[in-house]
């Protein structure tokens, strides 16, 4: 694997507290629960409600109380079905600069759910420990080299420009995820700080979302822990015609049937429910 370069940047409490996570996700011992924090105007189920710094930091410290095991936290929406307006890296870094500080003085890991290498680096420095790229270090040149150069863990998730009816969805993904790794590889980032996301609703029909779910096994050969967030996805109401504050019921049984299948992360609004599903199903699963 390609060295990092001499002038790397390498802050050890995020290579520590992502090591930590990423070791979790390897022991399996029970799934690991993100919970979501959009400071944004526009996110498709709860814009507007986290953007001032109070209502955000309150999130935070109730996703905790909750159970969450990394709280999640984006300040751009990338509303999988279109729709969202882009904003500059100064304005996500504007919408963060007030409560990220805040949600990593929590003590749980935080995540950074960005496209652009300069928020992620910015987001580290800040005390995040995990890069969530909804682009798979394919839209940015310069986040693979960012990853690497602060040793932080990476959720790359499959995307698409627009949903094709006609492709083979799970081949798509693999072959997205092969591109992903090949760049993670060049950069320096290790294969023991990366998970993958079939980014359920992203790039997809709500078919094409369902089979991701139900095939998820098929991309465990990558030998990373995988990551599904399902939750309150507008495939469920392909199945179930609901608002998306009305998916609580599909998004736990998507997120059930995904852990199953070999999810080791579950990315959710509704944390606490998700906790406790997610335990019971276990408990039945031991019962067995």
């Amino acid at each position: 694997m390609p060295q990092r370069s001499a002038n790397s940047v390498i802050d050890p409490g995020v290579s520590t507290a992502g090591d930590a996570v990423m070791a979790r996700l390897r022991g399996r011992q029970r799934p690991l629960v993100m919970g979501v924090l959009n400071v944004t105007p526009d996110s498709f189920s709860d814009g507007g409600r986290f953007l001032e710094p109070a209502d955000a930091i309150a999130q935070a410290e109730r996703l905790r109380a909750e159970g969450a095991d990394v709280i999640d936290v984006g300040a751009e929406s990338t509303r999988p079905y279109g729709g969202a307006v882009p904003v500059t890296a100064d304005e996500e870094r504007r919408r963060l600069d007030a409560a990220l500080p805040a949600v990593v003085a929590l003590g749980v890991p935080v995540s950074i759910d960005t496209m652009k290498a300069s928020v992620a680096a910015w987001a580290m420095q800040a005390g995040a420990t995990i890069v969530n790229d909804v682009w798979g270090l394919q839209r940015e040149p310069a986040m693979a080299r960012v990853v690497a150069d602060h040793g932080a863990p990476v959720i790359i998730m499959h995307n698409r420009d627009a949903a094709d009816p006609a492709i083979d969805i799970i081949a798509d993904v693999a072959e997205f995820f092969s591109r992903s790794l090949e760049i993670a590889w060049r950069a320096g980032i290790r294969h023991d700080r990366i998970v993958l996301d079939p980014g359920i609703g992203f790039g997809k029909t709500p078919e094409q979302s369902l089979a991701c779910i139900a095939k998820l096994h098929e991309f465990s050969g990558f030998g990373m822990p995988l990551l599904v967030g399902a939750s309150r996805k507008r495939f469920i109401h392909a199945v179930a015609p609901s608002a998306p504050m009305e998916r609580l019921g599909g998004s736990l049984a998507a997120h059930i049937l995904a852990v199953e299948n070999g999810a080791a992360m579950i990315r959710a609004h509704d944390v606490a429910p998700t906790v406790q599903a997610l335990a019971v199903a276990a408990a039945i699963r031991r019962a067995r």
